[in-house]
């Protein structure tokens, strides 16, 4: 066994990727890096489970039937119709169930898990939460419309097709903002929500301690206001639609930049500028590498990561490729503390489980702490080791260990630890898994490694 050193073919596979299944660890070692690169490709998903639009069409199904409830009374709707408002009122929770349980799944069996945990770096990044019915059901369509389209592509695709999204418009009450001077203003009386902008600028792009002022935050919710959803009761669908009679009219000026785009093009370009700004390669740069390789990466590595984000204008993949090749990114002892997503998945892929019961995966999540869709802020869940390393937290995984060890009766522990770690074992966990008094606790020994638990 070898000291609690991390080999290259270990760093690629558990640090980079969602942990080791199979012959990954064999397949990575021959060129770690080339092998890690290959990892980043493209993610789809079935459209078959539903989507944005489905939601408001059930949404607004469900209001016309609890209307129509309301007036006839009870006793005198039919069992099918009672199904059918059972169905609509349903339909959001359900779907929520459904697409966060096939993400899961999807990372867990994936041959390239890279990109799932890039995928999830960026849902997290642009954190909408399921409160309240209809966002219950657009949580979910949120990564899967607008940010795995545009997963290896220019971040300023990715950033308008996420603050074009239904989920993230009505999470922030952007299709409630209009310009005090637009002819909806005038005629309603309504007002400008400086909610979306605000989370543009300090939590999407410039980051907190960007150079932006309140004065910013105001000329870009009014570049943004007509950005709306439609009504699926006049619209017959769901969606993004810019509304010109509620956009503010006039010249903009952002970070001492004049916009004098007129309609939704107005606010399309201030994100295109915002997506390649020095400000927002530092910020999202340094949230890739905290995440993926240490608490605290080094200058060196962030230097070349935004220099390629800034060459580029923002190239995700190649900012990825930097961050792959600089060595700094390959320190040989662990970096990270799984967060309880990660440490799930990896669980899974390590103990090869093929079949994942939906809610016994979404029930571990819940339990550990970190249930998708459900951060309750546009920051997201936390990606800092203290806030992950809580004495209850810890008991919590020791719990959901021992019960996921149970789920593989047959299997050998030795095999798993080959499998997940090779040969980045150290003699006190190698004694601790194979002296354990039953498989179920030589696995769960196996799984609250420091090994195991850091990558």
């Amino acid at each position: 066994m070898s000291s609690y050193n991390t080999s290259k073919e270990n760093i690629a596979v558990n640090r980079f990727g969602y942990g080791a299944r199979g012959d990954e660890l064999e397949q990575a070692k021959k060129d770690p890096k080339g092998w890690i690169k290959s990892q980043l490709l493209p993610i789809s998903f079935s459209a078959s489970i539903g989507n944005s639009s489905d939601v408001f069409i059930e949404h607004a199904k469900y209001l016309k039937q609890k209307k129509q409830f309301k007036k006839q009374g009870k006793k005198q709707i039919s069992q099918k119709n009672t199904k059918k408002f059972n169905e609509s009122k349903n339909y959001s929770r359900n779907l929520l169930r459904n697409l966060t349980s096939d993400t899961l799944k999807q990372a867990i069996h994936s041959s390239h898990s890279i990109s799932w945990r890039l995928l999830d770096f960026f849902s997290n990044h642009f954190s909408v939460s399921a409160n309240g019915r209809l966002m219950v059901g657009l949580s979910a369509t949120l990564e899967r419309e607008a940010i795995a389209p545009n997963l290896l592509g220019q971040f300023e695709e990715m950033l308008l097709a996420v603050e074009q999204h239904p989920a993230m418009l009505f999470y922030l009450n952007n299709e409630k903002s209009f310009g005090p001077n637009s002819r909806m203003a005038k005629k309603r009386n309504k007002g400008l929500n400086e909610n979306l902008a605000r989370e543009i600028l300090e939590l999407h792009t410039l980051g907190v301690n960007g150079i932006y002022k309140q004065a910013d935050v105001i000329e870009l919710a009014k570049a943004i206001t007509g950005w709306s959803v439609k009504n699926p009761q006049k619209e017959r669908s769901g969606g993004f639609i810019f509304r010109g009679y509620g956009h503010e009219p006039g010249i903009r000026t952002l970070l001492g930049k004049r916009y004098s785009q007129k309609g939704i093009a107005q606010g399309r370009q201030m994100l295109k500028d915002l997506a390649i700004h020095p400000d927002t390669a530092k910020y999202i740069c340094y949230k890739l590498a905290h995440h993926f390789v240490a608490e605290s990466p080094s200058q060196a590595l962030l230097d070349a990561m935004v220099g390629t984000w800034l060459e580029s204008k923002g190239n995700i993949k190649q900012v990825m490729v930097t961050m792959f090749d600089v060595d700094e990114a390959w320190l040989d002892t662990p970096q990270k503390f799984k967060t309880p997503r990660e440490f799930v998945i990896s669980s899974f892929r390590a103990l090869e489980i093929k079949k994942t019961n939906k809610k016994a995966l979404l029930n571990s999540l819940a339990t550990l702490g970190q249930q998708p869709f459900n951060a309750g802020s546009p920051a997201g869940f936390s990606d800092d080791v203290d806030d992950w390393l809580g004495a209850s937290a810890l008991m919590f995984r020791i719990d959901w260990a021992s019960m996921v060890s149970g789920y593989r009766k047959n299997i050998n522990a030795e095999k798993v630890m080959s499998v997940a770690l090779g040969e980045n074992v150290s003699e006190h966990t190698f004694q601790s898994v194979m002296r354990a008094e039953s498989r179920q606790q030589s696995l769960t020994l196996l799984l609250m490694s420091p090994e195991f638990q850091r990558r």
